[in-house]
């Protein structure tokens, strides 16, 4: 298989080559998490924060109030840890199970010093008086903070403890404050859901790879997921001698096994070529994966947030730009918020630039300032 191939099977799977691949509205970002498996969080916002950002390259109407009616009122995305901390569809909670099994197993060594009457006592608070955020507890005794991000109010070890063994979820947030209820009551359930066999796992793993990537090799498929990689390897051989999944070489890559389903391979034949313009985020799912980027954009591209301003090569917040089946270029934007303008910090070509594409980025620009305003 060609690069571009593998290019154009990754764009369809990732649903960038379409102007509103989901529709609007809520409907269309439970759709978009679904398909996507997981949309990631973070805390940084020189630009709109990168989960609003994943949605609204996929949503051009894309609004924030919808994603809040997903988590809030249909409740049909949740947060966990993907790779990373990530929208994730309810639907696909069981599998996140056995993770929560294990914390509550084996607490990570910043939870040895929890209290478990001060545990009880706060799942008793939110159950009697309803959700709550950290801002809602007021501690006696504050802490020294371990590290820049962390809070000095012990209150958030509790609750970072609860999330992670899945006594509690996020039932809401507004920006980055997260407010909390007990799972049962938020999803309506009377039971958890089974947790997922390690199988399973691995059959969620590799069908998710193949649905957001086309084709896709071990190291793509367990991405985050390393202690996977075994079961995700044998059901893979599996398919493979069933016919369900097919081996694929692409150029230049022949280091590496990779699959793609037989459905996907009929499907490359009738695709027309990409013709989009995007904006993406660092985050992005196109993006993350940094390895995988390389080899089939040539584009390694280097996230700088925690570079030393004068080492930064890209600039702090560097967004690729995606032109057609092509890394183009990296632009380094913030938003002026008070001037409600878009700055432009610095523009680096990656290919020899040409002024018709120029043109179409800047209006591609155009309306990524227009989110930043509304969103």
């Amino acid at each position: 298989m060609r690069q571009a191939d593998a290019r154009r099977l990754w764009l369809r799977a990732q649903r960038l080559d379409d102007k509103a691949p989901f529709g609007a509205g809520a409907g269309a970002v439970e759709a978009t998490i679904g398909h996507l498996g997981y949309v990631q969080i973070d805390t940084i916002n020189v630009i709109e924060r990168c989960h609003h950002h994943i949605l609204w390259s996929r949503i051009p109407t894309y609004r924030k109030a919808d994603l809040e009616v997903v988590q809030s009122c249909a409740k049909s995305a949740f947060e966990y840890w993907a790779h990373a901390l990530a929208y994730i569809p309810t639907s696909d909670y069981r599998f996140f199970v056995p993770a929560m099994q294990a914390w509550r197993a084996k607490p990570h060594p910043s939870f040895a010093k929890i209290d478990p009457e001060a545990y009880a006592a706060l799942l008793a608070r939110i159950r009697d008086d309803g959700p709550l955020s950290l801002r809602d507890i007021d501690d006696e005794q504050l802490e020294e903070k371990q590290h820049p991000w962390a809070s000095r109010k012990p209150s958030k070890r509790l609750l970072n403890y609860g999330f992670w063994v899945g006594d509690l979820t996020v039932s809401a947030r507004t920006g980055m404050l997260k407010t909390y209820d007990l799972t049962g009551r938020h999803f309506g359930w009377t039971e958890p859901p089974r947790a997922s066999t390690p199988d399973e796992f691995a059959n969620y793993l590799l069908d998710r790879g193949l649905r957001t990537q086309g084709v896709v090799s071990l190291e793509n498929a367990t991405y985050g997921n390393a202690p996977a990689k075994a079961a995700v390897a044998r059901l893979a051989a599996d398919r493979v001698a069933r016919g369900t999944l097919v081996p694929v070489e692409i150029e230049g890559l022949a280091r590496a096994s990779h699959w793609a389903e037989p459905r996907a391979l009929d499907e490359l034949r009738s695709l027309s070529p990409a013709r989009r313009i995007h904006l993406l985020s660092p985050f992005d799912p196109l993006v993350i994966q940094r390895k995988r980027l390389a080899a089939l954009f040539g584009h390694d591209h280097r996230f700088e947030a925690y570079v030393p301003a004068d080492k930064r090569v890209l600039g702090y917040f560097a967004l690729p730009v995606l032109a057609d089946d092509r890394i183009v270029a990296a632009i380094d934007t913030k938003m002026d918020r008070k001037a409600r303008a878009l700055a432009i910090q610095k523009w680096t070509w990656l290919v020899p630039e040409t002024k018709g594409l120029r043109s179409r980025i800047e209006t591609a620009l155009g309306r990524f300032e227009a989110f930043q305003k509304k969103a």
